[in-house]
């Protein structure tokens, strides 16, 4: 029996049908992503050194009360400035050694291997990137998304986002609370909702508020049980399909822990979707990377399958977060 006359084409191929499936899944597989995507803020970066978030930090200068002839003032007001963020990359690796295609002979014995190994490098693709969008960007030295957890930090007032220094820029800052320096005790089921209320109005300016909340299990099952007694529990049909999903102030709180989530633990993240974005590059949102590669000194193809770009934020003062 003939192994397969033109494995290479095959791999490309399924790699290529299934890349905008997962590229899909990668936000489905994440209450954050998902909110994103529905918001249409997943923008694919077409190019560029840097991944550019313009922003909007301090009001016009030239704004004054006058009378009559009074003179105004008519110099320029320097409003806008951006923040800049790195790529990020990550890759899995899909490949078959020449004596697996001789001991799974015929195409059919070939596509049943390869299906299997592609299905697990996606599910591994996916996952991982979906987890770094909670991270602080730190693992791998340096190479990770940065997640929430450096975008919306429990220390605001120090380190560097999108280029832009915490410690000089006020602007830049997101609110924060903490259960036991600012609130005076550890988060129960008797004063989450209390410590909810005061990070929320922190966040808010006018009708410019949160609209998703995400929580761990422990903070996520607080808030629940702090509503059992009145039931105010929506279904999971109610914007955020597929999440466990309660409702506070008209934004979802939503789960995104158990097994395998990546919510950090005692953590509640009050995010503006406004202001968040998620930027993989066009050219490589979970698509193949190059073509076949095979060491001349070794009887094996590999072809890689990669992501490329990063999460974004041109807000922070609406943003915030509730910890331990």
């Amino acid at each position: 029996m003939a192994i397969s006359p033109n494995l290479s084409e095959i791999v490309t191929t399924t790699l290529r049908n299934r890349s905008g499936a997962v590229a899909d899944d990668v936000t489905k597989n994440n209450g954050l992503l998902t909110r994103l995507n529905a918001r249409g803020r997943k923008k694919p970066v077409s190019g560029g050194r840097t991944i550019v978030q313009e922003l909007q930090y301090q009001e016009n200068s030239t704004f004054k009360r006058y009378s009559g002839y009074d003179l105004l003032n008519i110099q320029p007001s320097d409003v806008i400035t951006a923040a800049e963020y790195d790529y990020k990359q990550a890759a899995v690796a899909v490949s078959i050694s020449g004596l697996e295609q001789l001991q799974n002979s015929g195409e059919d014995a070939v596509l049943d291997l390869l299906e299997q190994r592609i299905e697990n490098a996606e599910i591994t693709l996916k996952n991982n990137i979906a987890l770094d969008c909670y991270s602080d960007g730190t693992a791998d030295g340096g190479r990770q998304i940065g997640g929430l957890q450096l975008l919306i930090s429990t220390s605001p007032t120090s380190g560097t986002v999108g280029g832009i220094n915490r410690a000089t820029w006020a602007f830049w800052r997101n609110q924060k609370f903490s259960a036991t320096s600012d609130g005076g005790g550890a988060a129960s089921t008797s004063n989450i909702q209390s410590y909810m209320n005061r990070l929320y109005l922190s966040c808010s300016r006018g009708p410019d508020v949160p609209d998703l909340i995400v929580a761990d299990n422990n903070y996520f099952r607080l808030y629940w049980e702090s509503l059992q007694a009145i039931q105010r529990i929506t279904s999971a049909e109610k914007g955020m399909a597929g999440f466990s999903t309660l409702q506070y102030m008209g934004s979802d709180v939503v789960f995104d822990g158990g097994f395998g989530g990546g919510a950090p633990s005692n953590q509640m993240y009050f995010l503006n979707t406004k202001y968040l974005f998620y930027r993989p590059h066009r050219d490589r949102d979970m698509a193949p990377i190059g073509d076949d590669r095979m060491n001349p000194n070794q009887d094996a193809t590999v072809r890689l399958w990669g992501f490329a770009g990063n999460m974004t934020m041109n807000n922070a003062f609406l943003q915030g977060v509730l910890f331990a």
